[in-house]
C-alpha cells in the first residue's frame, strides 16, 4: 500500500516574484543569513548554485534540535518560477521514503505569493504529516522576503 500525500499552503510576501525565485535559483547561500535560528548553513555537494540536478546539503535545526541534515537535489522551472528540493538523503528520510517540497511564487498585487508544497511518502503509518515541514518552508520564506526587503 503507498503512502503517498500532499501538503501545502500560501505566504503573502511584499517581495517581486523573480527576487524571490532567484534566491533558490542561484543565492541559496543567503538563507542561512535570512533564518539562521532555522537553517545554520547550505553547501553545494555536486554542481553549483544555479543548475538543474545540483545536490546541495542543507543544515537546518527543527523543534529545538540542532545538526539536523537534508541532501537534495534541485529541480527549476524557470517559467512557474518554482524550485523543487528532492530529498536524497538526510535526516527527514528516517521518516519518509520520498520527500519533495517546492518553493513556487506568483505575481500577486504589488508583491507575490508563495506556493508551498509537500509531496511525500510515509515509511510507516505511524508517521506523521509533515506539518513541522511546511512550518520551516513558511519561515524560511518569510525570512527570505525581509532580507530582499533590507536589500531594496
Amino acid at each position: 500500500m503507498a503512502l503517498k500525500y500532499k501538503l501545502g499552503t500560501e505566504v503573502e510576501i511584499k517581495s517581486p516574484p523573480e527576487k524571490y525565485y532567484n534566491i533558490f535559483k542561484g543565492q541559496a547561500y543567503h538563507v542561512p543569513n535570512a533564518v539562521p535560528d532555522h537553517i545554520q548553513g547550505v553547501d553545494v555537494h555536486e554542481g553549483d548554485w544555479e543548475t538543474h540536478g545540483s545536490v546541495k546539503i542543507w543544515k537546518y535545526t527543527m523543534e529545538g534540535k540542532s545538526d539536523l541534515v537534508f541532501k537534495e537535489k534541485v529541480e527549476y522551472d524557470d517559467e512557474n518560477r518554482s524550485a523543487t528540493l528532492i530529498g536524497i538523503d538526510g535526516d527527514i528520510m528516517q521518516e519518509y521514503k520520498s520527500f519533495k517540497g517546492t518553493y513556487q511564487v506568483v505575481p500577486k498585487g504589488t508583491g507575490s505569493l508563495a506556493k508551498l508544497t509537500i509531496e511525500y511518502e510515509k515509511l510507516s503509518d505511524d508517521v506523521p504529516p509533515p506539518d513541522k515541514y511546511i512550518t520551516l518552508m513558511v519561515n524560511v520564506t518569510k525570512g527570505i522576503d525581509e532580507l530582499i526587503a533590507k536589500a531594496k
